[in-house]
């Protein structure tokens, strides 16, 4: 049993370590709103077996394999979280009907103030919560997932995964290169795409903006590359190419021009928008949450979320902020 004394001693030592949990859990599950209830969980455990704990690694590792057991045990038997694109089926007709999917558990983006991830620090640190990786590590069992997060991401040796695993050392190596072969061709690396430069960036966002509040379909279709993707979930649809995202923007997507208003996010090391719609009244209520891949050559991969709970998971507000009234 956890004394007072060990319980005051417990959070001061553990809380600072909250964020990058929550940062773990996320590459497992592929949620934030999940990732936060198995944080509080490995909380709860640690706190319970804290009088158990004898420093024979350190606290932050002995935090790690708990949070590690809890997401292995939480992933049994669930659904991994797609994003459209990657559910398998080809890139859609913007003709065709929307296939709106709620039962689908999509995956969910995070933001940076949540798992740490700083637009400003270094690359790798970036990569580890990239929405292209997050939704990679979706494809790998899970026990192929915690070892390649393990050794890859957190830099474990291959004997700590082992034994927190209760396998072997040779079982984990042979484990995470069967993962880094599947994850090769999903997710993409520094070799292969070249970032925009800080001005180059805000330009592009600055365009952006004024292009979709405005919706000037040419002027949006001109910030994507040739062969960039467009997917929005709940919607199973997803598209490739500018011709097929200009479709879609001017004959399905339901926002006239003046009806948007965008809101600045970075959600996994990425800039993105929180998207507001006009109504009948003239007040702008949430839309979906925009979450943008970038080259040097322009938008690679455009997500757009219609899970409203994100808004608040974001801090976003209810409600676009009123403006003084045009004159």
């Amino acid at each position: 049993m956890t004394t007072a004394t060990e319980s005051v001693d417990f959070l001061q030592q553990a809380d600072p370590y909250r964020r990058e949990l929550l940062a773990h859990c996320y590459r497992m599950l592929g949620s934030v709103h999940d990732a936060e209830d198995l944080v509080q969980e490995t909380y709860i455990r640690a706190w319970k077996s804290y009088d158990k704990f004898e420093n024979r690694s350190s606290l932050r590792t002995w935090l790690y394999r708990i949070a590690t057991n809890v997401c292995l045990t939480a992933l049994d038997g669930r659904e991994r979280r797609p994003l459209p694109a990657g559910l398998g089926n080809p890139d859609s007709d913007p003709g065709e009907p929307l296939d709106e999917r709620h039962e689908v558990p999509w995956l969910e983006p995070a933001p940076d103030t949540m798992t740490g991830a700083d637009p400003a620090s270094v690359v790798t640190a970036k990569e580890s919560v990239r929405l292209a990786l997050i939704a990679a590590l979706q494809h790998l069992p899970p026990r192929q997932r915690a070892v390649l997060v393990l050794r890859d991401v957190l830099k474990w040796r291959a004997a700590e995964v082992a034994t927190l695993l209760e396998t072997s050392t040779a079982a984990v190596n042979s484990v995470l290169q069967r993962a880094r072969a599947q994850l090769a061709d999903a997710s993409p690396t520094e070799d292969t795409v070249t970032e925009p430069t800080e001005a180059e960036q805000r330009d592009l966002l600055d365009k952006y903006v004024s292009a979709f509040e405005a919706k000037d379909v040419p002027a949006i279709v001109a910030l994507f590359t040739q062969d960039a993707v467009f997917d929005m979930p709940p919607y199973a649809v997803w598209y490739k190419g500018r011709e097929n995202i200009g479709r879609h923007l001017a004959e399905v997507c339901p926002v006239g021009p003046g009806e948007m208003r965008l809101i600045p996010v970075t959600a996994n090391g990425q800039p993105g928008f929180g998207t507001y719609w006009r109504d009948a009244e003239g007040v702008y209520r949430p839309f979906n949450l925009v979450v943008l891949t970038l080259s040097a050559q322009g938008i690679t991969h455009s997500t757009s979320f219609f899970d409203h709970r994100l808004f608040d998971t974001f801090g976003l507000p209810p409600v676009y902020p009123e403006e003084a009234p045009a004159e």
